[in-house]
C-alpha cells in the first residue's frame, strides 16, 4: 500500500487544538458547583459529575439561559470525560494531571516525578495521549497537501 496519499497530520497545530480543547474544559469546569466536580479514581478515570435541572433564579428568561448554558457545559464536560477515559493509563493519567484537575499540578517536571518517569519517556507519552486525544475528539489538524506537477 502507498501512504503517499494518506493525509498528514500538523502535530503542532493539533496539540494547539487539544490544549485550547481541554482550556476550555478548565473553563466550564470553575463554572460548576465544587460537590458536582468530577473526580479522579485511583486509576486516573475521570467520573463525570451529574447535575439536576433545579433552578431557582429570579426570571425566567435568566433561568432559560442558565439552564441553556449548563446543558452546553455539561455536554462538553461528558465529550471531554469520554475521550480522556479512552487513553492509555499513562496518558490519560498525564492529561488529567497536567489540564484536567481543578487544583493541577500544571508543570512537566513535577507530573514527571509525581508519576515517576523520566523526560524522554514523559514527552513520549504526553505527546501520543495529545495526539490520540486529538482522534478521539475528532478535532486533529492535517497538513495542506501540496499538488505535485
Amino acid at each position: 500500500m502507498n501512504n503517499e496519499h494518506l493525509p498528514k497530520i500538523n502535530l503542532k497545530a493539533t496539540k494547539k487544538r487539544v490544549e485550547k480543547a481541554l482550556y476550555k474544559y478548565r473553563d466550564y469546569l470553575i463554572t460548576l458547583p465544587n460537590f458536582l466536580m468530577p473526580k479522579v479514581t485511583a486509576s486516573y478515570t475521570l467520573v463525570p459529575p451529574s447535575t439536576t435541572n433545579a433552578f431557582h433564579s429570579s426570571t425566567e428568561e435568566a433561568a432559560i439561559e442558565r439552564i441553556e448554558y449548563e446543558k452546553e457545559r455539561d455536554a462538553y464536560l461528558s465529550w471531554i470525560h469520554e475521550a480522556v477515559n479512552s487513553l492509555k493509563e499513562e496518558e490519560r493519567q498525564i492529561i488529567i494531571k497536567k489540564y484536567m484537575l481543578h487544583n493541577e499540578l500544571g508543570y512537566d517536571r513535577e507530573i514527571m516525578m509525581e508519576i515517576g518517569v523520566g523526560k524522554t519517556k514523559y514527552y513520549k507519552i504526553k505527546g501520543q495521549g495529545m495526539l490520540r486525544l486529538a482522534f478521539a475528539l475528532k478535532i486533529e489538524v492535517y497538513k495542506k497537501s501540496e499538488v505535485k506537477a
